[in-house]
């Protein structure tokens, strides 16, 4: 007798994994929010115009959706962030409200399908499921406000020149270093796209000059991978890890106007006594000031991105008049690895070249011995140096 075979149940449609939420009020995206992220979790953020190293970093996490309390392209702008997350295949649920954070409790299985937001049958939140083509019509309306953004970044840069003036004219609060800076070339490696594969291609430049190497953020890290130590790191308490600064001279970290470092307690209870940089520039031109202040002769950057599409979409307040007035600030002695990769591509070096005579000696060698005019030759050469010598004492004499 045969028995009736049951049903197999469907997984329900959409995106399903566990949800991660970080910062006081649930969506903020911090390094600690980044560090918890797993493979096949889904994160949720509140973040206005995703930006594309917050878009890089989730997709390097390995996330399978984003929920986003707020608007992730709110038309301000062109910003790249959902255009990447898309493009990786991540499902995007955007502006369902901060409900959701209420709703939602951290590592509680979610799934995300069609705009909704669900924990088990029952449906949490609604926003927008973005998709390629939602993404890039979007964009291309945001490309408009190109124009308020200009304006904007203009007052914003006369207020942080009035802010730090003193910083970035005289070089007031920027701290000491322990490090041997001055006359030397300083590669500074911070968290931006592509800055791994950058710093691959300056294997030649930094074998050859041996410069001092500077970390910014998880960029300190990329350097340890890539079989470096840094010399200094810079970046926040919370996104440095202990281990790594304990290895460096120098570990720098932003301060506010009154001294005060956030998180500071982390690292001293690791054994790091670190520097305060009073400063409201983001940690990548606080790493470049620091170069420039020390007197660097020349300082390499990698993973930064000066281009008008990657300056305008930045996640924090403030870091687009500290990047312009800090380029203004460095001048010729701030360039890009790309421009250094691209010289010392073809450079030859000095051993290759000792190298290729001792070859040409050697091969030289042995067909004079395969000839049989080797002994004639250093007769030769004997007499012409005792004629030489005679002349030379005759002179003398």
């Amino acid at each position: 007798m045969k028995w009736p075979r049951g049903r197999t149940k469907e997984a329900p449609a959409g995106v399903a994994g566990p949800a991660r939420l970080g910062g006081r009020s649930g969506g903020e995206v911090s390094p600690e929010l980044l560090r918890r992220l797993g493979r096949g979790d889904v994160a949720v953020i509140d973040q206005v115009d995703l930006d594309r190293a917050t878009a890089h970093a989730l997709v390097d996490a390995g996330v399978a959706g984003v929920i986003n309390v707020s608007p992730s392209i709110s038309g301000r702008y062109p910003n790249l962030g959902p255009e990447i997350l898309t493009e990786a295949g991540i499902a995007l649920v955007d502006d369902v409200g901060d409900g959701v954070l209420r709703r939602v409790r951290d590592g509680a299985p979610v799934r995300l399908h069609d705009g909704g937001v669900y924990v088990g049958d029952q449906e949490v939140a609604r926003g927008f499921s973005q998709t390629a083509d939602t993404v890039a019509d979007q964009l291309g309306e945001a490309r408009w406000g190109l124009a308020a953004q200009l304006e904007a970044f203009s007052a914003n840069t006369t207020e942080f020149m009035g802010r730090e003036r003193g910083m970035l004219l005289d070089g007031v609060g920027v701290p000491g270093l322990e490090t041997a800076v001055h006359g030397r070339s300083v590669l500074v490696v911070a968290p931006g796209s592509d800055h791994v594969a950058e710093l691959r291609r300056l294997k030649h430049f930094v074998r050859e000059e041996r410069p001092v190497l500077l970390g910014v953020g998880s960029g300190a890290e990329s350097l340890r991978a890539a079989g470096y130590t840094p010399a200094v790191v810079v970046g926040t308490a919370l996104e440095i890890d202990p281990e790594l600064a304990r290895k460096a001279v120098d570990v720098v970290i932003p301060a506010d106007t009154d001294g005060h470092i956030a998180g500071l307690a982390r690292l001293q209870d690791a054994g790091i006594d670190p520097l305060g940089f009073p400063s409201s520039a983001n940690p990548e031109d606080m790493a470049l000031l620091l170069a420039h202040r020390h007197g660097a002769s020349l300082v390499v950057a990698c993973g930064f991105d000066a281009t008008l599409t990657g300056f305008l979409d930045r996640g924090r307040s403030g870091s687009n008049p500290s990047t312009v007035l800090t380029r203004l600030r460095l001048g010729p002695t701030l360039v890009d690895s790309s421009a250094v990769a691209a010289l010392h591509r073809h450079r030859v070096t000095t051993g290759a070249v000792l190298l290729l005579l001792l070859a040409v000696v050697a091969v030289g060698g042995a067909a004079l011995l395969a000839s049989g005019l080797a002994e004639a030759i250093v007769m030769l050469l004997r007499e012409g140096w005792d004629a030489t010598v005679s002349a030379a004492r005759g002179v003398g004499g």
